[in-house]
């Protein structure tokens, strides 16, 4: 695969990305954001997807990672969260992207995978779930833009570090709070952590 297939791999680590700002939440509610409630059942539903597509064809998700069903809840919530945040720090800097942006990248990916099926799989492997393609593509849109506003590459220390500025942002003007039942919140990382922390990066 080319270099923009390895862009795939942006904003897939598993505890990226989520922010709370204390407070209590709502009974039955994982996070509030924005005043919006995420709950319990659509971070379940969105962690079933996620433990579908670590299991990959042989159904079988392993005794790793993708059978932690704490880090697939957690992973689950923070990128329910991811997508707010994202589209909270392109509309404060008047920044869009557009359906045919989207479509286009995926399509692109498409080709240099050789097919719809294969790209599929190439994504599962990294924990995108098939009904998930989409809105994966439009949060590394969003993430790109968000750098290159600022004349930045988010595959850089610098572009990663602006995108999390934004992100950081985005998280206090719309009030997140989240659940403490799926970690604590590191201020440096801009993550949803569990304890102990462990580093990731924004964009590999």
């Amino acid at each position: 695969m080319n270099r923009r297939t390895a862009l795939a791999g942006v904003l897939l680590c598993p505890a990226v990305l989520l922010t709370s700002c204390g407070g209590a939440v709502q009974p039955g509610a994982a996070a509030l954001v924005g005043g919006e409630r995420i709950s319990l059942a659509t971070v379940q539903a969105r962690a079933a997807g996620l433990r579908t597509a670590a299991a990959g064809p042989s159904g079988d998700a392993g005794t790793g990672a993708g059978a932690d069903a704490d880090g697939l809840a957690r992973r689950a919530l923070s990128e329910l969260v991811r997508d707010a945040l994202v589209a909270r720090a392109l509309a404060d800097r008047g920044l869009r992207v557009t359906a045919g942006e989207v479509a286009g990248a995926r399509a692109a990916d498409q080709a240099a995978a050789g097919g719809a099926a294969q790209l599929a799989r190439v994504l599962a492997r990294r924990g995108v779930p098939a009904e998930g393609i989409d809105t994966y593509y439009r949060q590394q849109a969003g993430i790109r833009r968000l750098a290159a506003a600022q004349g930045l590459d988010a595959g850089t220390e610098a572009g990663d570090a602006a995108v999390r500025r934004a992100l950081a942002d985005a998280a206090l003007a719309l009030h997140v709070r989240v659940s403490p039942r799926y970690g604590r919140w590191d201020v440096q990382q801009v993550a949803l952590l569990p304890d102990p922390p462990g580093g990731t990066a924004l964009v590999r």
